[in-house]
């Protein structure tokens, strides 16, 4: 069988939780035999033809030159050599730059999309981009053989909304345990004297809503933010909360020095409220963080009773200040632990896709 990736900026993941799921997912299916292709942009670091036993093929993307339409071209770009290879299933991971090129995917070929989350809510965007977005979201599921969702929510969403089934495959994560604490020393932090955030700076992710809170609390710990600030958002945030107790990271994909932070943090606060699984979240439990999560039937779905839940700076606020580290706190940890080597792990993520590659 031949697969291929396309809709992600490529691999090794250097971005995002796309990036993540087609750099675990086509490591595995190659393995296990399966050809493998990835499509990488132009500007991504790694520039080889092969990562492992994976198939990589770089296709030109101008959005360091164009901004956001340099994406629209670069699917394009991916989208026109996939039509001239004799691929069995191409995977596209996301619509919202490349649906509207759907009608050129190539005939024989069948198409197997994740839907991502529901990219219109997004506050970010305005009115016509959110019309925009919508169109993607039809074009993306009439163009389709297959759809993914890797959310319940989602899943419920496509069929109320378009009346379509899909197959529900969340992320995958692997479990980490560490003594390590050299990420700490790096960025002169304590081991459990600081509570963290890993996010996108986007409004949607509450990032400003945990800011309240914590700020609130008067904690003597810092707050640690990792993601990177050159957004306006993120410009935002800095210039009205110059703390020296809040600690902005920046981006870091090295998944190690994440793992580190998460596993070392008093209180990992998971504030997305738009969109399906987040990777980070599974990511959180995975590494062993005590979790603190916007309260939203995504969340609810994949945390149940194994965390806090917050929807408002007082309701941060009153757990920072009530959080004392207890027995139930090492059962939620272990909970959780149990669910990602049961149901998210990264094997059983891949065995989920290829059933359904087998299937059509």
């Amino acid at each position: 069988m031949k697969i291929a990736i396309i809709g992600t900026r490529g691999i090794p993941n250097n971005y995002g939780g796309f990036e993540q799921l087609a750099q675990y997912l086509s490591v595995i299916l190659s393995d296990d035999g399966y050809d493998v292709t990835v499509y990488n942009s132009s500007l991504h670091p790694y520039q080889k033809t092969k990562f492992n036993n994976v198939n990589i093929v770089h296709c030109a993307d101008p959005e360091n030159k164009l901004g956001t339409a340099g994406q629209f071209i670069y699917d394009l770009n991916c989208i026109l050599h996939c039509r001239k290879q004799q691929y069995d299933i191409i995977l596209q991971l996301g619509y919202t730059s490349s649906s509207v090129w759907s009608f050129l995917f190539p005939k024989k070929t069948k198409i197997v999309t994740n839907m991502d989350g529901l990219e219109w809510k997004r506050s970010k965007y305005g009115f016509l981009t959110k019309l925009f977005l919508k169109k993607a979201e039809h074009w993306a599921i009439k163009y389709s053989d297959i759809l993914i969702s890797d959310s319940k929510g989602i899943q419920n969403y496509l069929e109320k909304a378009h009346k379509k089934s899909s197959v529900y495959i969340p992320y995958g994560a692997t479990v980490f345990n560490t003594s390590d604490k050299s990420t700490l020393t790096k960025f002169n932090i304590e081991p459990f004297s600081y509570y963290l955030v890993i996010a996108r700076m986007e409004p949607e992710n509450n990032i400003e809503t945990i800011i309240k809170g914590y700020l609130e609390s008067k904690s003597n710990n810092s707050l640690v933010i990792v993601g990177s600030t050159k957004t306006s958002f993120g410009q935002y945030l800095k210039k009205i909360y110059p703390y020296s107790s809040i600690l902005f990271l920046e981006s870091i994909y090295d998944i190690n020095i994440l793992n580190q932070l998460r596993f070392y943090s008093n209180i990992y606060f998971h504030g997305h409220s738009v969109g399906g699984t987040n990777p980070s979240l599974l990511e959180a439990m995975a590494s062993g963080a005590f979790i603190c999560a916007h309260r939203n039937e995504f969340n609810e779905y994949i945390l149940e009773n194994d965390a806090m839940y917050f929807s408002s700076p007082k309701e941060v606020r009153d757990i920072i200040q009530q959080f004392i580290p207890t027995e139930k706190k090492d059962i939620t940890l272990k909970n959780n632990e149990i669910k990602i080597k049961n149901m998210y792990s990264w094997k059983n993520i891949s065995s989920a896709y290829l059933k359904v590659f087998e299937g059509i």
